[in-house]
């Protein structure tokens, strides 16, 4: 059902996922803002977890399928993570004196979000479940 608190934590996530990378800056590197979108491979990340996210939002008559996409997002979205930190690490020297942006801590709102989203798809498997074992 489209009005389970799952839906909000999923719907949550896409909009992190999907929206805010082209609004907030990753990182301000000698005061001119590094988006997202001008490394493909971030770019193509970030599709790629909204596209799961919002799958995950209509997969709502099957709990095990959305359970799993919930899974790989976040399994997707620490890859991300993993990302921004090889390249926080492998920067250049002369570019060491920038400032981490509001974006760079997306992945890990993301994953909160769909921690939370696939804990209340188990509780909704179990009660399911509790109540087929009354009838």
């Amino acid at each position: 059902m489209l009005q389970r608190i799952q839906t909000f934590y999923l719907f949550l996530s896409a909009l992190c996922s999907g929206v805010l990378y082209f609004i907030l800056p990753l990182s301000i590197i000698e005061s001119k803002p590094y988006f997202a979108q001008e490394r493909p491979e971030f770019l193509a990340l970030f599709i790629a977890s909204t596209l799961l996210a919002v799958a995950a939002i209509f997969k709502f008559k099957s709990r095990q399928t959305q359970f799993v996409l919930g899974r790989l997002n976040i399994l997707l979205n620490l890859i991300l993570l993993g990302l921004f930190i090889y390249r926080l690490f492998n920067l250049p020297a002369e570019l060491l004196n920038f400032e981490k942006g509001p974006a760079m801590f997306l992945p890990i709102i993301s994953v909160v979000l769909l921690a939370l989203a696939n804990k209340a798809i188990k509780k909704d498997e179990a009660l399911i479940k509790s109540v087929d074992r009354l009838r």
